[in-house]
């Protein structure tokens, strides 16, 4: 019994790509197809995603036929309640053996794992979604050993399925070694480390594949089944480059795109001043964020990348929607401690226009340049290309000192400068930074002290 599987994983959200996944599908199923994503296919960074709590992503997987899908971290970025709505109104199937509710009880809607038939075989269906370490607590989840996990779905439904799929979010390299570990389960759809695989891979007869990233490609697996074993008779990928977008999935996007926005465009209150933005130069709409996060985590210093904002706010009403178009990075306020002449090295290369013009890459930032530093508690009296002198609430800057520092979760792994992950004492909060936006945003006082420069020419 031949069997074809064609799957996605990392799609983050790139619609325009996934429409022309969508048509290839059409295309290349038949009735003995299964069709899988392994999770990170809704990245919140989307307005239509943002404003029907994830559905514009649910009926996309619906419009294109996939069978189920597996729940990546992205998936769990927008917190607890907007997963469970997004799960128990898909008809797709969101499978998480391993993902639980903070307090280890269920998720609602979420399935540890599902049994399909499809070309005559019984397929048993088990998802992994990753482990994020503290945030897991503070986004509401708790996460069960993997291997514990699938172990626990492979005994529970002993004797009633032909195959076993696993569909994670782990990555490649873990993968590799369940399949090392777990001799039981016949293929692997890989993703989380975004690898493209020509052809499918076999470790311990177990066939891997990824299909890369961003719906640049959809994989494909054709296998056969006669009763006993599995064999692999073709794999690969297929480029949706040259492929017409599928009308259906654009209109569904245009559709839940005017709804989110309707849902998202409540102005939450008035501002009297523009507060604007810039990658190279200091700017109000970071100082801001700056002053903020030192006030909610009270700490000695604000520090902030100004490549963490897309855009300014003009004067008039501040909504919803301004806030995620301006301020998209699922990037959450984050206090550390740190010498001062760490500190001092970030500060100097914040001030060559070159470096905050770098692509600011990293997990969870969604914006494209790393942007110029901006300090809360503090001055940097600077010449044009060298820094004369800092100060830190009046005194001057101590480079054996420790500081506390109210960031973010992007600048304290070192993200953009180097020099700032030579911290300690890490906390993290569940808010995000256009949170931080809408909180200080409506505080006059604040809004006026964004102005204050704190890069000063000497």
């Amino acid at each position: 019994m031949q069997l074809k599987i064609l799957h996605t994983n990392d799609v983050h959200s790139n619609f325009d790509n996934f429409s022309k996944i969508a048509s290839i599908i059409n295309k290349v199923r038949d009735e003995n197809t299964l069709i899988l994503d392994a999770g990170d296919f809704t990245d919140f960074k989307n307005i239509a995603l943002q404003g029907t709590k994830g559905q514009a992503g649910t009926d996309l997987l619906s419009i294109a036929g996939y069978d189920a899908a597996s729940i990546g971290n992205n998936e769990t970025f927008a917190l607890l309640p907007t997963l469970e709505y997004m799960a128990s109104n898909s008809r797709v199937p969101y499978i998480s053996s391993n993902l639980t509710k903070k307090d280890g009880s269920k998720i609602n809607g979420v399935n540890s794992s599902i049994i399909l038939e499809k070309a005559g075989l019984k397929i048993l269906l088990i998802g992994l979604s990753p482990d994020l370490g503290p945030f897991n607590p503070l986004l509401g989840f708790h996460l069960k050993n993997s291997k514990e996990a699938i172990k626990e779905e492979l005994n529970e439904n002993k004797g009633k399925y032909d195959l076993v799929i696993l569909i994670d979010h782990i990555g490649t390299e873990r993968d590799f070694n369940i399949a090392q570990e777990i001799p039981d389960i016949d293929i692997i759809i890989s993703s989380h480390d975004h690898k493209l695989f020509q052809k499918a891979k076999i470790v311990n007869k177990t066939i891997i594949n990824s299909a890369g990233e961003y719906g640049e490609h959809l994989g494909y697996m054709i296998v056969d089944y006669n009763g006993s074993g599995l064999s692999l008779l073709d794999s690969g990928v297929i480029s949706s480059g040259d492929e017409q977008e599928n009308q259906h999935v654009l209109a569904s996007l245009k559709e839940n795109n005017i709804i989110a926005r309707k849902n998202l465009s409540s102005p939450l209150y008035f501002i009297d001043k523009s507060l604007t933005h810039d990658n190279i130069e200091e700017n109000p709409i970071c100082n801001l964020i700056a002053d903020g996060l030192r006030d909610f985590l009270k700490c000695d210093i604000g520090l902030i990348n100004g490549g963490i904002c897309n855009g300014g706010i003009k004067k008039g009403p501040v909504t919803d929607l301004k806030l995620i178009e301006i301020c998209p990075s699922p990037l959450n306020p984050t206090s550390f401690n740190i010498k001062g002449k760490y500190l001092r090295q970030a500060l100097e290369e914040s001030l060559d226009g070159s470096n905050c013009l770098k692509e600011g890459r990293g997990p969870g930032f969604r914006g494209r340049f790393v942007g110029k530093l901006h300090l809360s508690g503090g001055e940097i009296y600077c010449s044009d290309d060298k820094i004369d002198k800092i100060l830190i609430n009046g005194y001057p800057l101590e480079d054996e000192k420790l500081y506390s520092v109210a960031s973010s979760d992007y600048l304290q792994r070192g993200s953009g400068y180097e020099s700032l992950s030579k911290n300690q004492d890490t906390a993290y909060r569940a808010e995000y930074l256009r949170d931080i936006i809408r909180i200080y945003a409506d505080k006059k006082e604040f809004i006026d002290n964004s102005f204050i420069e704190r890069w000063v020419k000497s």
